[in-house]
Order: structure tokens, then C-alpha cells, then sequence
């Protein structure tokens, strides 16, 4: 029921854009839509597996960086090696134009999202092997580690754009018709394929965690010590939702990425992964709904250009009063509960008079 809820929010929100003759609020819509896809992830994470991490921008920026790059990087005086000759028979790699007319090979939008998924998993086992069993300010100094070494290093690198990223990136075809990118005739379609992934996301993970694997999330977010001894395999599930939570950021840097036509630096930033990590907190330890609600807000208020250059300093004075007066989250505090016990029938002020 709340995902079609959603739904009809989603339809609701292009048609006000439509109506309000505000149509260029949709791009910033899109691009909260891709955020939201790390959001959910980190939530997972989070509020149900009981794991912090400082390093979720890492990863969107390790997925975008990858993707970019394949795209972009001209293979053609290679094309005669037998496997890049082998890789172009099979469509892996794909003729394409460069930036000033001329013929270039580079790899299908396709192959180089795949690429980027399967080395955003081969990163994130093998950094959460050994990184989750640390907890507590460990597990969240050693995420932070991971965060700035991604940082610095496309920041330093010559073939990611260094400080400049990389640009020009092309639109990603998914089907026949449906193309990620930030023309403006196809404004609409980008708005709901971005948000039909949302959807597709949190089908997925509301799923999730309605399952067994999901009361096994809970019992480790509970008493991880306790939950080992019922014979609940916490390393397991801990560094598979670290996994999948890695993945979900990393696909919303894809994407986010050949909508912008490019990616620099600053998505790798530490206060990017502050930022996700205070949307969460806000929204709800274990509320994905929040936190998905929260990101939109939070996230769209910030690409319009609300917070101005006090943008990073906010989301990190959001994060202390979250941390300082509801840990639990906003949508979980007292207040709200206390609002919900109010208009509850038979709960409210209208019971205590009766």
C-alpha cells in the first residue's frame, strides 16, 4: 500500500511541476530520485543491520567514476588487440562520436554499468571483510578512511579528470526509446525512469526486511552477541547488506551521472557521506519511509539552492541535533509519537475527556 501511495505522489509531484508551469523543478526531482537510491541503501545499513558508514560516497563516486570513464575513454588505437577486437564483435564495445566530431570506441553505457556494479562489489568485500568487525566509532573511522582515500585519489588522477572530473559523458540507452540524460526534450521520462528505480528499490528492501533476512537485520541491530548465540551468522548478513547498500550508491552514481553528462570530486567529499548519513538519521534509523521522505526534501531544498554556501554546514549541524535530541530519528521522536497518540481514535484528547 505505500508504495502505491508513492506511486500516485510521484505522478502527483510532475503534475504540479506541470501545472505550476515549473517544469525545470523536475531536473532537480531526478536528480533527488538517484540520491534517494543511496539514502535507502544506507538505511538498510544503517537501521537495520546496526552498521555505520562515513564511506557511502565512496562508492556512488566509485560507480560514476567507472561508468564515465568507460564510456569515454577512447579505445581506438587499440581496436586491433584480439580481445578488444573480440569485445567489439560481441557489442561490449560500441562506435561513438567525440567531443569534436571525430570517431572514438568506448564501451556500451550497458557493459560499463556492469563493470562498475561488479567492482563496486569486489571493493565492498573486500573492505567490509575486515572493516565490520569493528564497531561503534571504529567502524565509522574506518569507513571515513575508505571515504577519503576514494576521494583523493580521483581527486589525484590524471585519467579521472583530477580536479576538473570528467565531462561529456554520454546518455545511457537503457531500452529502445528510454535514454538517462539531461536533454531537455526527454525531461519527463528522466523524471520517472529515476524514480521508477526508487520504486523498484524500496520494493526490494521493504521486502527485505518483512523477510527472515530481515528479522535476522533486526536481531543483530538489537544484540548482535545474543543474535549469534540463537546461530544468526552476523558476519554473513552484516557484510551482505554492506554489500548491497554499497551497490544501491553505486548505481545512483551511475546514473546521476550520465544524466549530468559528468561527475567531479566533490561526490567522493566526506561531507557528501556526512550528508547521506544526517538524511538518515533524520528520517529514521529503521524507517525507510523516512528516511526516503527526508532525502527528497532535504536533497531537493539543496539542489535549488536554498542553503546557499551554508549547504555542507547544515546537513552537519542537522546531524548533531538529530545525534543530540532524537537518535531514533525525527519521524520517530517522541514529539511525532506523541502528535500520533494524539489523533489515534481513542488516544487523543478527545478519550481523556470522555
Amino acid at each position: 500500500m505505500p508504495v502505491v501511495v508513492f506511486g500516485i505522489a510521484i505522478i502527483a509531484v510532475q503534475l504540479l511541476t506541470v501545472f505550476a508551469d515549473r517544469p525545470q523543478f523536475m531536473t532537480q526531482f531526478t536528480m533527488t530520485g538517484y540520491y534517494s537510491l543511496v539514502i535507502i541503501g544506507l538505511c538498510l545499513l544503517m537501521g537495520y543491520a546496526g552498521q555505520i558508514s562515513l564511506g557511502h560516497a565512496g562508492f556512488f563516486a566509485i560507480g560514476g567514476y567507472i561508468s564515465a570513464f568507460l564510456t569515454t575513454h577512447d579505445l581506438t588505437p587499440y581496436k586491433d588487440n584480439i580481445v578488444l577486437a573480440a569485445l567489439s564483435k560481441t557489442g561490449i564495445l560500441t562506435a561513438a562520436q567525440d567531443l569534436y566530431g571525430g570517431g572514438s570506441l568506448v564501451f556500451h553505457p550497458w557493459a560499463a554499468f556492469i563493470t562498475a556494479i561488479v567492482i563496486t562489489i569486489a571493493i565492498a568485500y573486500v573492505i567490509g571483510g575486515p572493516v565490520l568487525k569493528l564497531k561503534g566509532h571504529y567502524l565509522a573511522m574506518a569507513t571515513l578512511g575508505f571515504g577519503t582515500i576514494v576521494y583523493k585519489l580521483v581527486l589525484g588522477t590524471g585519467f579521472f579528470g583530477a580536479a576538473d572530473g570528467l565531462s561529456d559523458i554520454p546518455g545511457f540507452r537503457i531500452l529502445p526509446g528510454l535514454e538517462v540524460s539531461g536533454k531537455t526534450g526527454i525531461r519527463v521520462q528522466n523524471y520517472y525512469i529515476a524514480w521508477g528505480l526508487v520504486v523498484l528499490g524500496m520494493l526490494l528492501l521493504t521486502n527485505l526486511i518483512h523477510s527472515r533476512v530481515g528479522r535476522a537485520l533486526r536481531s543483530i541491530h538489537s544484540a548482535e552477541d545474543a543474535a549469534n548465540a540463537m546461530g544468526v551468522n552476523t558476519t554473513r548478513y552484516k557484510l551482505q547488506i554492506f554489500v548491497l547498500s554499497a551497490v544501491f550508491a553505486a548505481m545512483g552514481g551511475v546514473f546521476l551521472t550520465h544524466y549530468n553528462g559528468g561527475i567531479g570530486p566533490s561526490e567522493a567529499s566526506i561531507m557528501k557521506s556526512v550528508r547521506y548519513v544526517a538524511i538518515v538519521a533524520i528520517g529514521g534509523m529503521a524507517n525507510l519511509w523516512g528516511a526516503l521522505s527526508m532525502g527528497i526534501i532535504l536533497n531537493f531544498l539543496s539542489l535549488r539552492g536554498y542553503f546557499g554556501s551554508y549547504d555542507d554546514a547544515i546537513f552537519g549541524a542537522i546531524l548533531i541535533v538529530i545525534m543530540l535530541f532524537a537518535p531514533e530519528g525525527l519521524l520517530r521522536s517522541e514529539v511525532l509519537q506523541g502528535i500520533k497518540m494524539r489523533f489515534s481514535p481513542g488516544k487523543g484528547s478527545g478519550s481523556k475527556e470522555a
